[in-house]
């Protein structure tokens, strides 16, 4: 009988550790490993040197926000002007969505279709500040199209609502 009293303690044993070693990678997991699930925060980035570039070289009068929340925050800007005249200035909104203002002097439908991402044309327009916004959906993003802009068509688009856009797009002021 000492020998069977003896597989016990080892088995039980054996549990104990387990069950030991269970809680410690427990609290490992839930104390020392991080586990932020929000996206990382974006850097905020100057635009206001590539902004002048864009509006000496470009062949149209370059679209920029005026006035905007210190909360909407300018994440990425480019202007391609040797390829193809093209601005582009993409905030991150206040709720961390995404707001990008494209402009080119490329062919319309092509570049409508490439800034949103696939969304096509509703028959739903929006008044703002005395322009004619026409309004994109079904792609990667929405989009508030204006294309009465000389020699250039503008598209404010993302991830963000339409009132998102809409005041991204109240903002623009061209030069």
């Amino acid at each position: 009988m000492a020998g069977s009293n003896g597989k016990q303690k080892t088995a039980r044993d054996m549990v104990l550790s387990l069950v030991v070693i269970a809680i410690v990678g427990l609290v490992v997991y839930f104390i020392a490993i991080p586990h932020d699930d929000h996206a990382p925060d974006l850097k905020r980035v100057d635009y206001r040197v590539e902004l002048v570039t864009a509006r000496r070289a470009a062949s149209y009068p370059v679209a920029a926000p005026e006035g905007l929340p210190s909360t909407w925050k300018a994440t990425s800007v480019r202007f391609q002007g040797e390829k193809s005249d093209r601005w582009h200035l993409g905030f991150q909104t206040p709720d961390g969505q995404y707001v990008q203002v494209e402009q080119g002097a490329e062919k319309r439908a092509d570049f409508i279709d490439q800034a949103s991402q696939g969304a096509s044309a509703t028959k739903r327009t929006e008044e703002i500040d005395g322009r004619t916004w026409t309004r994109y959906t079904g792609g990667r993003y929405d989009a508030l199209v204006l294309q009465d802009t000389p020699g250039s068509t503008t598209v404010v688009a993302g991830t963000g609502s339409f009132e998102e856009l809409r005041t991204m797009a109240a903002a623009l002021r061209m030069e």
